[in-house]
């Protein structure tokens, strides 16, 4: 199937990476989540990536303890740098160029994020791989996903997750749950379904930027994603 959005930012968490693992990064999933992203490159499609660090450590964690939670969650932040480089590896291993853009300036890893810059290399056809969320803390990285995609005027976020779709309930708890087709960002906040976090559903709702939230375990689900295939999970707005 052609693809319907012409320029997308998939929202990666950071357990994507880890496979059955309970930690960490598993590099064959790396390398499958890879071999997903260059079959929609060779769509034509533009393709930004925000990924997560939550296999790695999470800021608001147990694992952050008593920390101060600044400071928790800028190691969230080099977390989610180091999935970044993995996953530009994984892609460039399979002739897949690719940039690695930072909101925490390391030039020995990653480019700073510079909007022009971003928007360049898309126009070029490489992937650019957004880490270190917003480098700002208290903000997630469902949070940068808004931010970014709207910064670099993508059409939809997709966000990779392990259900297909968003139920009136958890899926996993709750096996007669109904997934819905569509929703609209006010239900999603009024219902306090764990999309994403409130703010990055109001930054979407208030710049109408729609959200496909869809199982990334499915192999050629990505693709079908940009395709506009709605029967592979639900669209928020739109």
């Amino acid at each position: 199937m052609p693809a319907v959005y012409k320029r997308v930012l998939l929202k990666l968490s950071g357990e994507a990476l880890m496979g059955s693992q309970n930690y960490g990064i598993d590099t064959a999933v790396a390398k499958t989540v890879a071999g997903e992203i260059r079959g929609v490159h060779e769509l034509g499609v533009e393709l930004a990536i925000v990924v997560g660090g939550g296999n790695i450590f999470r800021g608001v964690s147990e694992s952050a303890g008593n920390m101060d939670r600044a400071a928790a969650d800028y190691i969230g932040m080099l977390a989610t740098v180091m999935n970044a480089v993995v996953l530009q590896d994984a892609l460039e291993q399979i002739n897949v160029h690719t940039r690695v853009m930072s909101a925490i300036e390391i030039p020995q890893l990653a480019e700073p994020f510079i909007r022009r810059r971003a928007i360049r290399h898309l126009e070029k056809q490489r992937v650019v791989i957004f880490a270190a969320g917003t480098g700002n803390p208290y903000f997630t990285t469902d949070s940068a996903a808004a931010l970014r995609a709207l910064e670099i005027k993508a059409d939809v976020i997709l966000k990779g997750t392990k259900v297909d779709g968003i139920y009136t309930a958890d899926p996993m708890k709750v096996p007669d749950a109904v997934r819905f087709d569509r929703i609209s960002y006010q239900e999603v906040l009024e219902k306090q379904l764990k999309v994403m976090d409130s703010s990055a559903i109001s930054l979407c709702m208030d710049n109408d930027l729609p959200i496909m939230v869809f199982n990334m375990r499915t192999g050629g689900n990505i693709a079908r994603a940009v395709s506009g295939d709605l029967s592979i999970g639900t669209l928020v707005g739109g």
